[in-house]
């Protein structure tokens, strides 16, 4: 069984009448129910509202895959909270970051970069499927078009991704690398960009089967149980 948490703010679902109509049950609430269609997969939800954020370490040393959705309130997650989710990262914890999660402080801790871009709301999307071979393309179109999505354009500053799977390109002119790989420690990070909150995303099924390939392509079965640091080596191998 993989154990999977999902966090979100929960703050645009619960302020705005139109988005909450897209996402009735908060955009945690949708994801977690495509996910639970795969029986493997213990799906938990959490939220910034939620004591300790919903960041503890009990939470965070049950979760194998951690989805994070986030945008008004970056800065209200506290340093400490950022700085634990990055621990469990390195330990071997999945990371899977959506949309304006780009911008949170537990990416840009675990990449060091300013993770800056360029948007405008409103745009059509075509989301090109560039790398076939990797694990979170299986079965996916070579094309998706969504109709209405935020625009994210270059430059976007991230360090040079382990792998650029989709390639985002937007009606007026601007692409994107739209999905992308990191690995931290012995931890592994997939970056999404699609997924505004003014627009149903995250109920179409293309999407929806990145997401999941991507929590399984994140998932390690033995993760370390110790934070990773500078170990004295006694004797040489050749003593042992």
């Amino acid at each position: 069984m993989i154990r999977v948490t999902i966090w979100n703010e929960f703050i645009h679902e619960r302020e705005n009448e139109e988005i909450k109509k897209i996402y009735p049950d908060g955009i945690h609430g949708c994801i977690k129910a495509f996910l639970e269609e795969n029986k493997d997969l213990k799906v938990t939800c959490k939220t910034l509202d939620m004591p300790s954020q919903g960041l503890d370490e009990q939470t965070l040393e049950q979760t194998d895959v951690l989805i994070w959705w986030s945008h008004m309130r970056q800065d209200d997650v506290t340093d400490e909270n950022a700085y634990r989710v990055q621990k469990y990262v390195q330990r071997g914890m999945g990371l899977i970051a959506l949309h304006s999660a780009h911008f949170s402080k537990v990416l840009k801790v675990l990449l060091g970069t300013s993770m800056t871009l360029k948007w405008r709301h409103g745009d059509k999307e075509r989301l090109w499927c560039i790398n076939k071979t990797h694990p979170i393309a299986q079965g996916v179109k070579e094309c998706i078009e969504l109709p209405k999505e935020e625009m994210y354009g270059e430059f976007f500053d991230i360090p040079t991704p382990d792998d650029i799977i989709f390639l985002g390109w937007f009606s007026g002119g601007e692409v994107f690398r739209s999905g992308v790989t990191f690995h931290r420690g012995y931890g592994k990070i997939f970056y999404f960009q699609p997924g505004h909150e003014e627009y149903p995303i995250y109920h179409e099924k293309e999407i929806q089967k990145i997401i999941k390939n991507a929590v399984y392509w994140a998932y390690q079965e033995n993760k370390s149980k110790t934070d990773l640091t500078c170990t004295a080596v006694e004797k040489p191998m050749d003593e042992l």
